[in-house]
């Protein structure tokens, strides 16, 4: 389907973390390079620190968030891009009052999704 509405898209809560849900947007199966997910963070929610094997690149649409890259933790806002490389170690975090939401692209290629630490993140 070459257009649609997000809203059409259902929303499935990401069981490794807190108050998170994912909408795959564009999936593999529509589009042959690219996948489009919106992740939606709520209030007080988060997600441990993991790696992937696939690169990630975000676009914040609302809300403020946190999100610890390697060793360094970054501040976020509507309006900001993420660039998370393939293997880096990342987490995010609400920081905000209403939801932090994001779209993150992400190749259609393999991926495995590794938590180094199932805990939430204390930064």
């Amino acid at each position: 389907m070459p257009v649609k509405h997000a809203d059409q898209v259902p929303a499935q809560a990401v069981q490794a973390g807190q108050g998170v849900t994912i909408q795959v947007l564009i999936g593999p199966d529509e589009a042959p390079n690219f996948a489009l997910r919106r992740f939606t963070i709520r209030p007080g929610g988060w997600m441990p620190l993991h790696t992937n094997r696939v690169e990630h690149e975000q676009y914040v649409l609302q809300g403020r968030g946190r999100i610890a890259i390697g060793e360094q933790v970054h501040e976020v806002r509507a309006g900001d891009v993420v660039y998370i490389p393939a293997g880096a170690a990342h987490w995010y975090r609400n920081i905000g009052t209403e939801d932090f939401v994001f779209l993150c692209a992400v190749p259609n290629l393999p991926d495995e999704i590794v938590i180094l630490d199932p805990r939430e993140p204390q930064a």
